[in-house]
């Protein structure tokens, strides 16, 4: 953490420590306090983003910020005091959090990145990278300029600099996009690879590099301006590449050694080994990032992404997603716990206005330099839409600078509800805009792929489970690389040089959404698995009539 945050957080961990001897208890009681709140945070958290997703159509992430919001030190748990124990959650130092609460959820932002890191899809971007990085460019800087003239240009809200760190924290929040709930819809919409939505993943990859990047950068001037120095154009110029430095070099080193250093790792012969070490690498990652005056997810995200295209990248999420789904909802309710509603009030107004603008700042630009490119008005609408929806990257963001004496919980509450807004938003209008016709210009539609779906019809969800995995193990031996995206349907992004298709597991269905151009090659892999274990099926004589369905399921898959 910066400086200013770890002042902040130590403070609050004294005066917990001496709030607790005053009450004659010790370390102990502490810890059973920490342990009943995390008890009360996973359980509301995982019900919040159950009901969300189950009743409302939302994302999961809403429900467990709502959570949060309310069973924070300014709403329940404010009110809830307890013998023996006091107010269950109450405020430490004039934090929302105490230090082993927000030391956790910390640790659950490292993961987080850390395996966007493993997500970010290098090939994409290298292959759209014109068009992507465009769209993506022109996306980071309306979101950022908007962002910090909002906060320069609104009264009464004590920012009178476009280089004041709150006013560009508040360009910083409004960057990143979630691909994650894009990714959702686009799968279920089968256009995963459309031209829009090759572009948009490309897009939303350079979108959060280029934002980890924008977010050192202003980690940096904020640290020489709370210090009580004047930042010049000249210190900008140091800071920018540093920070760029810092990212550049050591992702360059990572992606260079990373084969060599996943292959010591895998001398021990030991999965749960080797995840283990390449977990506390990118802890040390995230901790010499913090050093270098960054933040520590930028190093967490480094790590991740230099693991992407090694053969354990897939090993990693597997292994990593248990603790994921636990202690992830963790900081998403403890990052809801922080929104103060009394200080909410007055920057509503401020809030909604800061939102539209977020809105407009996506797509516009971003669906102008994709219009400016190859595609209609209606394909430049689908892709600003789908670089619309921020979601985990905005919210740890926006804790680094409550945390950090940034910017105040009313700024905080305007970040979580622009994020609220644009989440929920994107669905529905992203939906809505594939409701039509090509999104590519006249001219350019005979150079699209049609896509085409294969789908495979298996007896149980168990057997479609077990194939995928094959599958997934079959493409990495022949070196393709398989993206796995956070979706609530397991879906995977394959990708080798010039071939890319989208692998889905739908319940007992798998489905293999792949361009014209390439069905073959995605045929003739579906082929030889199912081959291969219809002759393991032979081998073992274990479970009669399988012989069958796979002759059936592969005549369906040459019919």
């Amino acid at each position: 953490m910066p400086e200013a945050a770890t002042n902040l957080v130590h403070q609050a961990g004294e005066a917990a420590v001496h709030a607790a001897e005053a009450a004659g208890h010790g370390i102990t009681h502490m810890m059973m306090h920490l342990i009943l709140q995390l008890a009360v945070i996973i359980i509301v958290a995982k019900i919040g983003g159950y009901l969300f997703q189950r009743f409302l159509k939302m994302p999961s992430v809403l429900g467990e910020l709502a959570s949060g919001m309310a069973i924070g030190p300014y709403a329940l748990g404010g009110m809830i005091d307890l013998p023996g124990l006091g107010v269950f959650f109450a405020e430490n130092a004039g934090f929302a959090a105490s230090t082993e609460l927000y030391g956790i959820a910390t640790l659950a932002s490292i993961i987080l990145l850390f395996l966007a890191g493993l997500e970010t899809d290098l090939a994409a971007f290298l292959r759209y990278s014109v068009v992507g990085s465009v769209v993506g460019l022109g996306g980071l800087l309306a979101a950022f300029v908007l962002g910090d003239m909002l906060a320069v240009l609104w009264q009464g809200n004590g920012i009178d600099s476009f280089m004041d760190p709150a006013a560009l924290f508040l360009g910083v929040i409004s960057v990143a996009t979630s691909v994650g709930i894009t990714a959702r819809i686009l799968a279920e919409k089968q256009k995963m690879s459309s031209p829009e939505g090759v572009t948009i993943l490309a897009g939303a990859v350079f979108d959060d590099v280029l934002g980890i990047v924008t977010l050192a950068i202003v980690m940096g001037m904020a640290k020489v301006s709370m210090g009580g120095g004047e930042v010049n154009w000249g210190e900008i110029g140091i800071i920018a590449a540093k920070a760029i430095g810092f990212f550049v070099v050591v992702t360059s080193l990572g992606l260079v050694f990373a084969r060599k250093i996943t292959a010591a790792i895998k001398k021990f012969k030991s999965t749960e080994i080797i995840v283990a070490i390449c977990f506390g690498l990118a802890l040390l990652l995230a901790g010499l990032a913090e050093m270098a005056g960054l933040a520590m997810i930028i190093g967490a995200y480094i790590m991740g992404l230099a693991l992407s295209r090694t053969d354990l990248a897939h090993e990693i999420e597997q292994h990593l997603q248990g603790i994921y789904n636990i202690l992830v909802p963790i900081f998403f309710c403890v990052m809801g716990m922080m929104v103060d509603f009394s200080v909410m009030k007055p920057v509503l107004l401020f809030g909604s206005v800061y939102s539209l603008l977020a809105i407009a700042s996506k797509v516009v630009g971003c669906g102008l330099p994709a219009f400016l490119m190859k595609f209609n008005l209606r394909g430049s609408l689908r892709i600003g839409l789908g670089m619309l929806p921020r979601g985990e990257v905005a919210l740890i963001i926006a804790g680094i600078g409550l945390s950090s004496g940034i910017i105040n919980q009313g700024i905080f509450g305007v970040a979580i509800m622009m994020t609220v807004i644009t989440t929920m938003l994107a669905p529905p209008l992203l939906v809505k805009s594939f409701e039509g016709g090509s999104g590519l210009r006249k001219e350019m539609e005979g150079t699209g792929d049609d896509v085409e779906t294969i789908v495979l019809e298996f007896p149980s969800r168990d057997i479609t489970e077990f194939l995928i995995n094959r599958f997934v193990r079959a493409l990495q031996d022949e070196e393709f690389f398989v993206h796995h995206l956070h979706t609530d349907t397991p879906t995977y992004r394959v990708l080798k040089d010039d071939i890319a298709f989208t692998l889905i597991s739908d319940g007992n269905q798998l489905q293999v959404n792949v361009p014209a151009a390439n069905q073959h090659i995605a045929r003739m892999i579906l082929l030889e698995e199912l081959l291969s274990l219809s002759d393991l099926l032979e081998s073992t004589k274990q479970m009669k009539g399988l012989d069958e369905m796979g002759s059936d399921l592969m005549s369906g898959l040459f019919a």
